[in-house]
C-alpha cells in the first residue's frame, strides 16, 4: 500500500470518528455533558435527549448511536467531486458537481434513518450554495458572500488537503478557491488553514509542531491570531493539566475571537457576520486539542468531543489531523467498525476513491512540475537583447 493510500484512509477515518462521536454532545457544555452521561464521554453513547425526533423540530437529526452527521457526508461529498473530475478543483467545478449531487443522489442518512438526498441533510449555510448559485446564478467564486459565517465549508475540506499532501500551501490556495461557492471572510479562511493542516500532517516526517507552524503561517487576521492564542495556550499547559482544565484553557484562548458567545445555542446578534479581527471557533480549538495531547489521536478525539460546543466540527477536524500523522495505527479499529455498523457506511470505498485519485493528481502534478521546470529554464537561458 502506498503512503498517500494509507494516510487517505486514515485521514477520512480520523475525520469520521471524531464526526460521529461528537455528534452526540453538539452544542452543550462540557457540564451538561458530564451531568448527562455521568462523566466525560469515551466512545459511542446514546443521544443527548432521548426525543431527538422532536426536541429541535428545525433539527430532527438522531445524533448519537454512532451516526455521522453532516460533516462526514459533506466530506464524502467532496471525494465524489474530485473522483468525478480527477483533478484538483476550483469554486467553478466544485459547485458544477456538487449541486446535482445534492440535488438528485439518495443516499442513506444516519441521522434520518432513512434514504434521502443530501439536500435534505445540509443544514441552512449549506443550503445557501444552491440558492445562491443554481437559483441566484451568482459567480461561484463569491456566492459564499452573505451566507453565515461559520465551519460549514471547512468541515468537509479534509480530502483537499489529502490531494495536496505534503503541500500545505496548495492545499491552502485551492480549499480557499472552492470555499469561495460556499463561504467568506474567516469561514471561508478556515477552509483554506483546515486544509493546509492536513497537507501538513500528511508530509512525510510531520511532526505536530511542523502542522502548527504550516498553517499559522499561512492563515491571516484573526484567524491567525486565533491559532497562536490557542496553541499557546496549549503549549503552557503543564504535563499534570487535566481535560477539564485543557478544555478551559483552550476556551479562555479562543473566546475573544469567536462571536458566538457562551450559550453556544443562542449566539450574539452579530455572530456569524464577517470580520476582519474574528475567527471560527472549531478549527483553532481542533489545532488547540491537537497540541495539548501532542498528537495523540484518541486523547485528541476525546478532548474535542468532551469540550462540547460544535463538537462534532472539531472533532472531526482534529481526528483528521491526528490521524493523517498517526497514520492507520492510530485508528480506534473498534471505534470504526461500530460507527459503520452503525451508519450503514462504507468507509474503505470512500478511502479507495480518494486514494486513487489523489495518486491521479500527484502523478500529474509531478509531470506538470517537470513542465515548468523545463518551461523556467528554457527562459533563464534567454540571453539578454533577444526578442
Amino acid at each position: 500500500m502506498s503512503w498517500i493510500r494509507e494516510r487517505a484512509a486514515a485521514v477520512l477515518a480520523g475525520s469520521a470518528i471524531g464526526d460521529a462521536l461528537g455528534g452526540a454532545t453538539e452544542g452543550f457544555s462540557p457540564e451538561q455533558i458530564q451531568q448527562r452521561y455521568g462523566g466525560r464521554v469515551t466512545g459511542i453513547v446514546p443521544p443527548y435527549f432521548a426525543d431527538w425526533q422532536t426536541h429541535r423540530p428545525i433539527s430532527p437529526y438522531h445524533k448519537g448511536d454512532g451516526h455521522i452527521t453532516d460533516d462526514t457526508l459533506m466530506t464524502q461529498a467532496l471525494v465524489q467531486i474530485y473522483a468525478a473530475r480527477r483533478d484538483h478543483l476550483d469554486a467553478y467545478s466544485f459547485s458544477e458537481e456538487l449541486i446535482p449531487l445534492l440535488e438528485t443522489q439518495f443516499r442513506w442518512v444516519p441521522e434520518l434513518e432513512r434514504e434521502a438526498i443530501l439536500l435534505h441533510r445540509v443544514f441552512l449555510p449549506e443550503k445557501w450554495i444552491v440558492s445562491r448559485i443554481k437559483v441566484g446564478h451568482v459567480d461561484p467564486r463569491e456566492a459564499g458572500v452573505g451566507n453565515a459565517v461559520n465551519c460549514g465549508a471547512a468541515m468537509y475540506m479534509a480530502p483537499t488537503g489529502v490531494v495536496n499532501a505534503g503541500n500545505p500551501r496548495a492545499a491552502y490556495i485551492e480549499a480557499i478557491d472552492i470555499a469561495g461557492a460556499h463561504q467568506a471572510s474567516y469561514g471561508r479562511e478556515a477552509a483554506g488553514v483546515f486544509a493546509a493542516s492536513v497537507a501538513a500532517a500528511l508530509a512525510p516526517g510531520a511532526t505536530v509542531d511542523s502542522v502548527v507552524e504550516a498553517t499559522i503561517s499561512l492563515a491571516h487576521d484573526g484567524t491567525k491570531l486565533a491559532l497562536q492564542a490557542v496553541v499557546d495556550a496549549a503549549r503552557a499547559l503543564p504535563d499534570t493539566a487535566t481535560d477539564d482544565e485543557i478544555g478551559e484553557a483552550l476556551r479562555d484562548a479562543i473566546r475573544p475571537f469567536d462571536t458566538v458567545g457562551e450559550k453556544y445555542r443562542e449566539p450574539h446578534l452579530d455572530a456569524r457576520i464577517p470580520s476582519r479581527t474574528k475567527s471560527i471557533e472549531e478549527f483553532p480549538i481542533a489545532l488547540g486539542m491537537l497540541v495539548a495531547h501532542k498528537g495523540d489521536f484518541r486523547k485528541t478525539v476525546l478532548g474535542s468531543i468532551n469540550y462540547g460546543r460544535d463538537a462534532d466540527s472539531i472533532a472531526s477536524m482534529a481526528g483528521a489531523i491526528a490521524a493523517g500523522l498517526g497514520g492507520n495505527e492510530v485508528i480506534d479499529q473498534n471505534w470504526l467498525s461500530d460507527i459503520a455498523t452503525a451508519s450503514r457506511m462504507d468507509f474503505d470505498h470512500y478511502a479507495d476513491m480518494l486514494a486513487t485519485v489523489a495518486e491521479e493528481i500527484i502523478d500529474a502534478d509531478l509531470a506538470r512540475t517537470h513542465a515548468d521546470l523545463d518551461r523556467l529554464n528554457a527562459l533563464a537561458r534567454v540571453p539578454a537583447g533577444v526578442e
